[in-house]
């Protein structure tokens, strides 16, 4: 089947490629930069905003999540847009209750503690159709981006989102999660090919929405060793690499590239190069050099600066980028942070993060 321009709804013509060049491997007049959770509290236009509804009501307007996503490109010349949205829509949308608790995080009131709970779990067929807002949020943002940038839509890998559902919020240890793994193998992979099933139409429902780029966040990837991890989690990995494109092709639309973001995951670096996706994201505790000699040319990398870095001064923020950016080198490399904005974070910061990026990137491709 012949592929369409990735323009189905009749979307304005995209003004700046940068990030989707990059991400293809294509050559770049500079290293384009976007960051995670970007649409964040740091923003008091974020907070403002935000005040009004609670956490999963804004994620259901797709009003309220187009005005979050576009929030940081008026402050700051970046070359992506990442839809405001969560990972754990998608346990909402299999029936769970998910409640967001002020100065706590997600919540689940009732976990899946047995074996017989996944029973409670509805078909992962039905979830793509459970999260149209999610779709609306994306074509109205793709609209209202007027072709600035590229939209990226994203979703949680199996094992992450597992990980919320078991152990009904955030955890220290994953250690009740792990005990699924360790005592119940057959019904841990039961969840995790739900899951899957449940990704797959929702990521190619995104694309088909007007998201150009999308982004499989493995965030919990590093309480797994390389033995849980390549039994547990890469192989749901690659299977959503797979099927989300085989899935693209069968529905006419054009490819997009896909970004592997498998936070303190570098025990399986080659193994995620390797899993079907075009970038694949570090965090800070790997050094880019190391990360490129053991991933080699085939893929784009993106990171990895440590989100900490931005409480520097602005000085210190442009050398600690320009260090970034000597070691990632100046092609098949899209910088970000190696991981999400925190709340208490100056915007100003920010911004020096992104035109320090520009600046230095520019100057290292003349040199």
């Amino acid at each position: 089947m012949e592929a369409k321009e990735s323009r189905p709804q009749g979307f304005p013509e995209l003004k700046n490629d940068t990030f989707l060049r990059a991400a293809w491997g294509e050559e770049t007049d500079y290293t384009p930069v976007w960051c995670m959770r970007q649409a964040g509290r740091y923003l008091p236009e974020f907070r403002e905003t935000r005040a009004a509804q609670d956490f999963f009501s804004t994620c259901r307007s797709p009003e309220a999540c187009c005005e979050l996503t576009l929030q940081p490109l008026r402050r700051f010349p970046l070359d992506a847009a990442i839809i405001f949205s969560d990972i754990l829509v998608v346990p909402q949308a299999l029936g769970m209750e998910v409640t967001m608790v002020p100065g706590k995080g997600p919540s689940f009131p009732e976990p899946l503690r047995e074996e017989r709970d996944l029973e409670r779990l509805r078909d992962p067929a039905t979830v793509a159709s459970e999260l149209g807002y999610v779709f609306q949020a994306i074509t109205l943002t793709r609209q209202q981006l007027a072709g600035r940038v590229p939209l990226i839509g994203f979703a949680g890998a199996p094992w992450t989102l597992m990980t919320y559902m078991v152990e009904g919020g955030g955890s220290s240890t994953m250690s009740q999660a792990k005990r699924w793994l360790y005592q119940r193998p057959q019904a841990s992979h039961q969840l995790l090919c739900i899951l899957t099933d449940a990704l797959v139409p929702y990521l190619v429902g995104q694309v088909a929405a007007g998201a150009q780029a999308l982004q499989l966040f493995e965030s919990h990837a590093g309480h797994l060793g390389p033995q849980l991890f390549s039994k547990f989690a890469l192989p749901y990995i690659r299977d959503v690499s797979k099927r989300v494109k085989a899935g693209l092709q069968e529905t006419g639309l054009a490819p997009v590239p896909m970004i592997i973001f498998a936070k303190d995951g570098h025990f399986a670096l080659e193994e995620l190069a390797q899993a079907g996706y075009e970038v694949v994201g570090l965090d800070w505790t790997v050094a880019p050099e190391k990360a490129r000699e053991r991933v080699g040319k085939t893929v784009t990398l993106q990171g990895n600066l440590d989100p900490c870095a931005l409480y520097a001064s602005e000085e210190e923020i442009g050398k600690l980028v320009q260090q970034m950016l000597n070691d990632f080198g100046p092609q098949r490399y899209i910088a970000n942070l190696g991981h999400g904005l925190y709340p208490d974070m100056d915007p100003e910061h920010v911004g020096a993060f992104v035109d320090a990026v520009h600046k230095h990137s520019r100057l290292l491709r003349q040199n």
